[in-house]
């Protein structure tokens, strides 16, 4: 279990530097006017977040959880796909990427990157990894739990987000239908 317990400390380590950044471009946003919305929701997904690295490193011990080459390796390959497409995620969105949803007024949509092929890419980073991440150890019921609690979460997160960015959005007026 030691170079899973690794791969988890690695995630944790990835996660702090998450937080830096975000950390700074909270700064730079709120520096532009930048307003956060959904403030109350942010406590839970830092719980949940936390409670996967801890389920992650609990469950295999405490149930005895083997590691299953067939299932752990794809999601060792999972896991690395989702870290990816997060930090990709995070180089589109430049200084504008946080953990919060911090908005800046007057700011048009980003259209590059992920976010030109589907509207909340880091969340399905998100959700990969955080079925992925315990499954490379067998972790199953940390993996469901995560994934329904996350489920719940981003439903309300995705709400918030999509409410805030709404003046961003540009208005679609349907065409005449001859």
């Amino acid at each position: 279990m030691t170079p899973y317990t690794v791969l988890i400390l690695l995630v944790t380590a990835e996660r702090l530097a998450e937080l830096l950044v975000a950390r700074r471009n909270a700064a730079w946003s709120r520096a532009r006017g930048g307003l956060e919305h959904g403030a109350g929701h942010y406590p839970a997904m830092v719980a949940l977040h936390t409670a996967l690295l801890l389920g992650c490193l609990v469950e295999p011990w405490a149930a005895d959880r083997p590691f299953l080459p067939l299932l752990g390796w794809p999601a060792l390959v999972l896991v690395l796909a989702s870290q990816g497409l997060r930090w990709w995620c995070i180089s589109a969105l430049g200084p504008r990427w946080n953990t919060r949803v911090l908005i800046v007024p007057g700011l048009p949509l980003i259209t590059r990157g992920p976010y030109r092929y589907l509207r909340h890419p880091n969340y399905v980073a998100v959700a990969v990894e955080g079925a992925a991440l315990p499954l490379v150890h067998t972790a199953w019921l940390t993996a469901l739990g995560f994934t329904l609690l996350n489920a719940a979460l981003l439903t309300v997160r995705i709400r918030c987000e999509d409410d805030a960015l709404a003046p961003a959005r540009p208005l679609r007026i349907p065409s005449a239908a001859p």
